[in-house]
């Protein structure tokens, strides 16, 4: 997704080396550590995995691991597209679905369908050929500081719409849709909720009723939500999964999560992660390998405490903090692919004309 729970700290989980199916992975002969070739995974920069899991990672697929962080996803992908006759990098990890159509049309990858993929959830999978195979998804939606709405004796959201009320003046803190991967999928939210003809209206309104913007999902959770700084505005754009993160990073762990989501009347986008390998890549065998490992429960479980979003493998087991804290709506607001690619960039302009100028 696609902007994660990108400034938490690094979590640590102990896992098996099972793979997604049932059948462990073969044991292969280790080449000496100085005649190891290299993988290099492309990334955006909230790409994490733990130390545990990342040695795992080198010795299944016999091979040394280069990530190559590459900005926020839209920045990521722009670089692979630009860089695709000489390729910076044999995998790919972090095409989401709001660019899922320019990551086809460019022709950046191998159609390639890994160990464990009937695993996957099956509305996740949305390339046919397996050029691009899910990794984790999650639903960007309103997050809502419980304590503060407790404190002035007022209801939180339950809609997007709510925001619009007078009550609800100079609450709300959004990322700009140009810079960040939640802003956009948010934008996309209130298309899909109003339509291409009335989003619009909404963020006019929206822009009356005093949102702040912030150019990334750091600036507005860390900067501005009330709940998780020094911050003045209860109300932020984050991730259905963010109450997890802030039970599990507490210092004492409280019994329910001091944030809430709104998750129902299409207020919540579903974000998905792909991963594929790159055409032109000379690690073809150990790329095809890396594909498998990235579906092995070793990788899935790591998933949820290390980028805050849910594993795309349904038989991977979360952990508890995620099970009692994480949401995940049963109707996220819907967008074609296809619409994205062709009406991306006009609704962002349109966008920033209507609330930033």
């Amino acid at each position: 997704m696609k902007v994660k729970f990108v400034a938490v700290i690094l979590g640590v989980m102990l896992l098996s080396l099972t793979g997604c199916s049932s059948d462990a992975p073969e044991k292969e002969k280790t080449a000496p550590a100085k005649d190891l070739p290299t993988l290099t995974i492309m990334t955006h920069d909230s790409f994490s995995l733990s130390k545990e899991v990342f040695a795992a990672f080198e010795k299944t697929i016999n091979a040394r691991v280069k990530i190559l962080k590459s900005g926020d996803a839209g920045e990521a992908l722009n670089k692979a597209i630009l860089s695709k006759n000489n390729p910076l990098a044999d995998v790919f990890y972090g095409v989401d679905n709001t660019f899922l159509s320019r990551a086809v049309k460019a022709d950046l990858f191998v159609p390639y369908a890994p160990k464990g993929i009937e695993q996957v959830e099956e509305s996740l999978k949305l390339d046919p050929e397996n050029r691009l195979i899910p990794m984790d998804y999650g639903d960007v939606c309103l997050n809502y500081d419980v304590k503060w709405f407790k404190e002035k004796n007022l209801v939180p959201p339950a809609m997007l719409e709510d925001l619009l009320k007078p009550e609800y003046k100079g609450l709300t803190v959004v990322q700009n849709p140009a810079t960040s991967s939640p802003g956009l999928a948010f934008l996309l939210a209130t298309v899909s909720r109003f339509g291409e003809d009335g989003y619009l209206k909404f963020w006019e309104e929206l822009a009356a009723n005093e949102v702040l913007v912030k150019n990334g999902w750091k600036e507005a959770y860390w900067g501005e939500f009330s709940a998780a700084s020094e911050g003045t505005r209860p109300i932020v754009v984050s991730y259905a999964s963010s109450p997890a993160a802030e039970v599990f990073y507490a210092e004492t762990k409280p019994e329910q999560a001091p944030t809430g989501v709104v998750i129902e009347n299409g207020s919540a986008f579903r974000q998905v992660e792909f991963a594929g390998i790159l055409k032109g890549t000379q690690q073809m065998e150990i790329a095809k390998k890396t594909m498998d490992f990235m579906l092995s429960k070793t990788f899935q479980e790591d998933i949820p405490l290390q980028m805050f979003v849910f594993p795309a493998c349904k038989t991977a087991n979360l952990p508890d903090v995620f099970k009692a804290h994480a949401r995940i709506t049963d109707a996220p607001a819907s967008v074609e692919p296809e619409l994205i690619n062709t009406q991306r960039d006009a609704w962002i302009r349109q966008w920033t004309d209507t609330v930033l100028q």
